[in-house]
Order: C-alpha cells, then structure tokens, then sequence
C-alpha cells in the first residue's frame, strides 16, 4: 500500500488513512512504514474562532504552493455532533473545486477530541507525507483560548483573528494568542482590522519576555487571496529562523524534554489511589492496556502526571515487577517531540532498549522503554506527542 501511495495512486492514499484514523488492523504495521519516509515535510498549522474564513485561507495557501509546484496536502478537521457523533465535513466541500492531482484534501471529523485537533491528526500527516507531499496545511476546529495542541503537532503556526469579534478584549487573551508563530488578520477589507492589528502589535510590545522572534502580523483578504503571498512568505522566514535556531541547539517550549510521569507499581488501584485523592490528586483518567496486561490509572499533577499501574496478570511485566522488588517505582517517562527520530538515534548509537519498536499504550501516547543499564539503574521510558 505505501508503493502504491507513494506512486500517486490516490485511492490507495485514500484507504490508508482511512485504516489509521480507524485504527483498523494493520494500521499500526502501515504507519510503521510509512514513517521511513517522513521527516520533510513542512506541517503548517491553521488555527482560530469559528468564523475567521481558515478554510477560505487554506485554500488559497495550497492554490499558491502549487502554484509554485509544491506538492501539498490538507487535514481539515470538522467538529463532530455530541448528539450523533456524524460531522458535516464542510471544508471539503469549501474546496471541492481543486482538481489539482498536486493537492490532497481529507476532511476529519474531531470525534470529540479538544485542542482543535482529531487524536488521529499526526498519525494522518504522517501518511500524507509518506505519499511525497513537501507542505501539510492543518486547520483545526474553530477553537477558543486554552485549545493549544495544534503548537505540538505542527512546525509553523498561524492564528487567524478578524475584526468584529471584541477586538478590544481579544488580543489580550492568554493561551492560543502564545502559540502564534505568524499572525494573520483576515477579512482585512472589513473596518476594525487596523485596529485589531494594531491590538496584536501592541500586545506583543507589552511582553516582558525577550524572544528573536516577533510574530509578524499579516493582513489578508481570503476570498480574493490578497496577503496570501506575504503571508507565505512570513511562514517561510519563519522555518528559516527556527532551522538556524535549531543548529545552535536552541529549540522552542514544545521541543524539550520534559517529565511526562511517573509509573508506580501497585497491586491495587483502588487501594493505592486514596492516599493521592488526601493530597488533592484525582484520578483523571483508568483503562486497560490488553498487549501489556496492566490496568492503569492516571492522575495529573501539575504538567505532568502520576500513573499507577496494576497488574492484570501475575506473569505480565509488572506482575513480575511486584514479586521481585514490591510496589514503588517502576519507570520515569521522558517526553520528547518525536518519539521515533528519538528511537532510531538511541538505537544507532547502541543505546541498550527494552522495546523492539515504538509502541502504542494507555491514552493513545506512542512510546518506548530504555534498558536501566544505560541509564543508571532506572527503567525510562520516551514518550512521543499523542
């Protein structure tokens, strides 16, 4: 399937994306192979409240790559119905017009996913990619403040604002204004986007923090793609200052390394989880990882969490565990941005690891286990972005 795909054989693209957003069987296999060929593309994310043209945007982003002979593909992601889990799919129909063989279009529904993004989003780019496409544009639901995830899977992101939505108020909201890489202020031709402009500007000069990159605000007109080709442009200077920033080993908030939890080994949940819900912890999330025999109960505590884990099986791994050395700590988790660039350097170096391949655990995060031996007696497992 991924010859075929890669040979431009657009049904064979169409069915395997359909196969990883399912989750059908095989798919994990699939995506495997696929991510031999990713790593080049540019991912652009496009994001705002409902109502601020994205779609008409992405569009005309894509008609003007193309017009430059890029080759690109579009995950528009449509919100789903809490009453009958059906979305209407309506960006496709906004760029239906694109015959373009150069351009691929796949409309997702969110599935009730929050952040703005469908949980299968990722492994869906990755497909795309796979098929040979140089830019992958992202438009996500309509969002509000706190729907940042899109600033995890994407490399540029641009926000979309226009006038007429409290332009007063709405430059100076904390969360989704942080992530912007580039600004965009559409339907420009409309009164107030100077001033919404203007809003953006003199938020950014209001910062206290020191940053070497301003994101730049650019004003554009959807419907007839004026700014469109500075807007480009913008994006393009950007993904050139983080490629310098990236030699010198300066990455962005969303690149780091940082805690993502800590496993403990219980031999009951139930009976574990009282002393943690004493100090305020609540179990947030509990389910069943069938291919590790664990159940597993997951309790946020600040960015990062705490996950008990129970054994479902005496001869399971942390079964195991518990006969040998008793509850405690079983392993530390390391996020990183790209679990499987972090896998095959480990391996190439001769980094000693437990897993044979990045795998898929509780909550849909894709991970893999380092040996203690290379890393001071402890069990750390690398956590990729879900």
């Amino acid at each position: 399937m991924v010859e075929r795909l890669q040979s431009g054989d657009m049904r064979a693209l169409a069915r395997a994306i359909s196969l990883v957003e399912d989750g059908a069987t095989g798919a994990a296999a699939l995506l495997a192979e696929c991510r031999r060929f990713t790593g080049k593309a540019l991912k652009i994310g496009v994001t705002g409240p409902p109502g601020a043209g994205k779609s008409t945007l992405v569009d005309q982003m894509a008609r003007w790559l193309r017009g430059r002979e890029e080759t690109v593909g579009v995950v528009a992601i449509d919100p789903s119905s809490p009453y009958t889990g059906g979305a209407l799919l309506g960006d496709r129909i906004r760029m239906q017009e694109q015959a373009d063989p150069g351009i691929y279009v796949r409309s997702m529904a969110s599935r009730g996913a929050v952040g703005g993004v469908a949980s299968a989003v990722r492994d869906v780019c990755d497909v795309i990619e796979a098929s040979g496409r140089g830019w992958i544009l992202i438009e996500t639901v309509g969002v509000g403040q706190d729907e940042v995830e899109i600033a995890r899977l994407a490399d540029v992101t641009v926000l979309v604002l226009v006038p007429g939505l409290g332009d007063d108020v709405q430059s100076l909201k904390a969360g989704v204004m942080e992530i912007a890489d580039v600004f965009a202020v559409n339907k420009s031709d409309c009164i107030g986007a100077e001033r919404v402009a203007a809003e953006i500007v003199a938020m950014q000069g209001l910062s206290g923090e020191k940053t070497e990159w301003t994101a730049p605000v650019v004003q554009t007109v959807a419907t007839t793609g004026a700014g469109v080709a500075e807007l480009m442009t913008e994006i393009m200077r950007y993904r050139e200052h983080r490629a310098s920033e990236g030699a010198t080993g300066n990455d962005g908030w969303w690149k780091r390394l940082r805690l993502d939890h800590l496993g403990v080994a219980v031999k009951s949940i139930a009976g574990a989880r009282g002393f943690y819900e004493m100090l305020g912890m609540t179990v947030e999330h509990e389910e069943t990882v069938e291919h590790e025999q664990v159940r597993v109960a997951m309790l946020p505590m600040g960015e990062s969490r705490l996950e008990l884990l129970e054994p479902t099986a005496e001869d399971s791994v942390i079964g195991r565990f518990l006969a040998k050395r008793g509850e405690g700590l079983h392993h530390i988790a390391v996020k990183v941005a790209d679990v499987d660039a972090m896998f095959a350097r480990l391996r190439e170096n001769g980094v000693r690891l437990v897993s044979d391949r990045v795998r898929v655990g509780a909550g849909g995060h894709r991970y893999f286990f380092v040996h203690p031996s290379g890393t001071g007696g402890v069990l750390v497992e690398i956590v990729g972005e879900r």
